[in-house]
């Protein structure tokens, strides 16, 4: 399939700069993909569409204060780290801004007794970098010096760091919130709870990656990022149990559908796994677990909105975009949501 088949228009002012208080008082567009019906909704309006013994899973990873701010000692010029990979100890695999002024020694001040060294230039733009501090640990350095990586296009200021995580973020290591979760509240999964849903986890740390354009006008050339996940044994067996059941599984975010299709065996039972994926969905993939997803509107031309388009059909979610921009939802992470049954 060609990339082109894959866009959309979208004014700027659609992209949502600033989160909507309640969390679930954003717009919901429900897809139902057997009659071809759209509606119009509010997010917490979510739990009429879920039934006893139906499953929700969640990614609870959780945004680390990967962004930081230094000075290079020798030229005083100003430098912006992004953390993208914890090697151990000090070292991280990071973006160093600007890149082409950055070289192996470099030594970025971060404070009177902290600073960072480049240790080596990587071929794909990245650095490996280590930290020097002889006085704090890693987590220390981070709650003190770093700041949450919100998205390039959202140039609005946040007031809290909670505002770009979840409500059940636990598990640190991404670099970007799974924002369809970002809708959640703790009283609306408890409304969910009572009505005999049970709420199973993943863990996905979401990378640097899932901004990544795709370059390739085939889309089957595209090299998908590498992202790491964790599905425990007790997912596993909730929903294993629940699929035995003919309940449905709702996934919450592409991150949670990449997870539980990678972990899935060809007759759809779902493993416990830890490791990296790679899976590309797009449209002709067979879906094994997945029976509704949870999601945000995505950029056009991007591997998120082939995986939905796999999963909806690619007219019916190209129409729904049209729609939704011609109803002036919000867009990408702070934005209105969609639930695709």
């Amino acid at each position: 399939m060609k990339l082109s088949e894959f866009d959309y228009t979208l004014p700027k002012e659609l992209i949502a700069q600033h989160p909507i208080y309640p969390r679930d008082y954003a717009r919901l567009m429900v897809l139902n993909r057997k009659d071809q019906t759209i509606q119009h909704k509010r997010f917490y309006e979510i739990v009429d569409y879920f039934k006893q013994g139906d499953v929700l899973v969640l990614n609870d990873t959780k945004v680390i204060l990967a962004r930081i701010r230094g000075i290079k000692k020798e030229t005083k010029g100003k430098r912006e780290i992004l953390l993208l990979n914890y090697l151990g100890g000090y070292k991280w695999r990071a973006l160093v801004s600007p890149n082409r002024r950055t070289h192996k020694g470099d030594k970025i001040i971060i404070d009177k007794e902290i600073y960072v060294e480049v240790m080596e230039k990587c071929t794909n733009g990245e650095d490996i970098i280590r930290f020097v501090a002889n006085h704090l640990s890693m987590d220390e350095i981070l709650n003190r010096f770093g700041n949450i990586p919100l998205p390039p296009y959202i140039k609005g200021k946040i007031t809290s760091p909670d505002e770009y995580q979840t409500v059940f973020a636990r598990k640190n290591g991404a670099v970007a919130a799974p924002t369809a979760g970002l809708h959640f509240t703790d009283k609306l999964l408890k409304q969910i709870r009572n009505k005999g849903v049970k709420i199973a986890y993943i863990t996905l740390h979401v990378g640097l990656g899932t901004f990544k354009p795709i370059k390739e006008e085939t889309i089957e050339k595209h090299k998908m990022h590498k992202e790491k996940f964790f599905i425990p044994e007790e997912t596993a067996h909730i929903v294993n149990q629940a699929k035995a059941s003919g309940k449905k599984i709702f996934a919450c975010g592409t991150t949670s559908v990449r997870a539980l299709e990678t972990a899935a065996t060809f007759n759809g039972i779902l493993k416990p796994m830890q490791g990296e994926t790679i899976l590309f969905i797009k449209p002709g993939y067979p879906f094994k677990i997945v029976d509704s997803i949870i999601t945000n509107f995505h950029f056009p031309r991007t591997t998120l909105l082939m995986l939905v388009s796999a999963f909806a059909g690619r007219d019916f979610i190209l129409k729904a975009y049209n729609i939704a921009v011609k109803e002036h939802y919000r867009f990408y992470s702070f934005g209105d949501a969609m639930l695709i049954l």
